[in-house]
């Protein structure tokens, strides 16, 4: 069974024209699969999912999955707002070879929403994925918190091993790490800025924005503290804070994708509705980053 361990980045999608940029997406898995990190998310949230077509998604991750084969595993971001959607690409991503999905729940409907409704749909589709199931809790997007008590339930199902939990709460995490500990189901923190505080609570790794710009620093922070090395570990995590909130809660996407570019990797635009970075906060973030990289 695949296991959730270390830090996967939930790579950007290259567009150029609009279009999906497959050779810059090549140059830039590249890099990724030299590095320490210990797999790739596409089509996640950074991946600007929600703006791909059902046939730009299908290519997408053909196209990863075939360029990562043998270097890294591949996990593939295939919640939908329907079961149906969900489960179809949940089967498209196991043929292509990847070696998980992440399932976001949907939202849509958000007052109709409740945990037992979420409950059936994450059972459902577990049952039915021929690959295991990640749970994908992104209240800051989706505006429903899964809470620890359901996330509990769940981790019971043989298929389902593991979450990426991007609220935040650490009491949160903390209570769905104590309460699955005897079951075989690992903990992601979904987002760098609360990296450290999870691992010392006993999550298993990350799947972090900041690893697209910094993967082998973030895999370092899984390192030093598997090493007992804390001292260093809350050093890192401070070095982290402003560069995080710069590609993600501040100016997000649009920022990750200039930080690519101040890597001398490829960015490029964010398909629109969301606007690329204006010249003066492309600026201000080469400063974040340059203050984040020098402070060794």
């Amino acid at each position: 069974m695949f296991k959730l361990h270390g830090v996967y980045a939930p790579i950007a999608t290259p567009f150029q024209n609009n279009e999906i940029a497959y050779g810059k997406l090549a140059e830039n898995l590249d890099f990724w699969l030299s590095t320490k990190l210990e797999g790739l998310v596409v089509m996640g949230s950074n991946g600007e999912f929600v703006v791909l077509s059902p046939a730009e998604k299908r290519k997408l991750i053909s196209a990863v999955c075939e360029l990562a084969q043998g270097k890294k595993p591949v996990i593939v971001g295939t919640g939908s707002e329907s079961t149906k959607e969900t489960i179809e690409l949940n089967e498209y991503a196991a043929k292509a070879g990847a070696s998980a999905v992440l399932i976001i729940s949907p939202n849509y409907y958000k007052r109709a929403m409740t945990e037992a409704i979420t409950k059936n749909f994450y059972l459902e589709v577990a049952d039915a994925s021929p690959i295991p199931v990640i749970i994908y809790n992104m209240p800051g997007n989706t505006g429903i918190n899964l809470s620890a008590k359901l996330v509990c339930e769940l981790a019971k199902h043989p298929n389902i091993i593991g979450i990426k939990e991007t609220s935040g709460n650490i009491v949160q995490i903390s209570e769905i790490v104590k309460n699955t500990s005897s079951l075989d189901f690992d903990v992601f923190a979904g987002s760098a800025s609360f990296l450290y505080p999870s691992l010392a609570m006993g999550a298993k790794g990350g799947t972090l924005a900041l690893a697209n710009i910094l993967p082998n620093e973030c895999a370092e922070m899984v390192e030093l503290v598997e090493a007992g090395r804390h001292k260093e570990a809350k050093e890192l995590q401070f070095r982290f804070l402003d560069i995080n909130n710069a590609v993600t809660v501040r100016w997000g996407v649009a920022a990750l994708k200039a930080a690519l570019e101040l890597q001398g990797l490829y960015g490029g635009e964010p398909r629109k509705p969301l606007l690329p970075l204006g010249e003066q906060e492309r600026k201000e973030l080469a400063d974040i980053l340059a203050k984040a990289k020098n402070q060794d």
